[in-house]
């Protein structure tokens, strides 16, 4: 099972959804990884790790896309990242439960760029909705279902 790794784009990630993670990685006995640009509490254990990477506009993101392989899984709310990652033939997932795949992802890019020109031009976009049950539950659902295949 070690060619399997969960790779988490820590630095936005919802605490809630790093718990899950983490008690993923003792039961599965698998890798999870946290990489990010300042210091992310992780609990003792063989199997998670943190990775603390520079300052700097997608530096995390950069190690990241520079170490995933195929069979891993990596969690993101960054859509230029999960792009990037499908394209390497990884999974991505976002903490609200929604897979990012080949079929989906050029369709979030143009909608990321299109509220990105909206919000530039002065137009009030509102931001994410606040993180719910409903969430952590969408993510522990699909969080198993990759689970189960590896």
């Amino acid at each position: 099972m070690s060619q399997y790794k969960i790779w988490v784009d820590a630095d936005a990630c919802p605490n809630p959804i790093k718990e899950m993670l983490f008690r993923a990685a003792q039961r599965k006995m698998l890798p999870v990884v946290l990489v990010a640009n300042q210091p992310i509490r992780i609990p003792p254990s063989t199997y998670i790790r943190q990775i603390r990477v520079g300052s700097g506009f997608d530096v995390a993101d950069q190690y990241i896309v520079d170490h995933v392989e195929p069979s891993h899984l990596v969690i993101t709310a960054d859509i230029p990242l999960a792009a990037l990652v499908v394209e390497k033939g990884a999974v991505a997932l976002n903490p609200r439960g929604e897979l990012y795949t080949v079929d989906n992802i050029q369709q979030k890019l143009t909608m990321r760029d299109l509220m990105e020109e909206l919000r530039s031009a002065g137009v009030q976009t509102g931001g994410p909705q606040t993180f719910s049950q409903a969430d952590k539950q969408a993510f522990a659902n699909s969080l198993d279902r990759w689970l189960l295949r590896v």
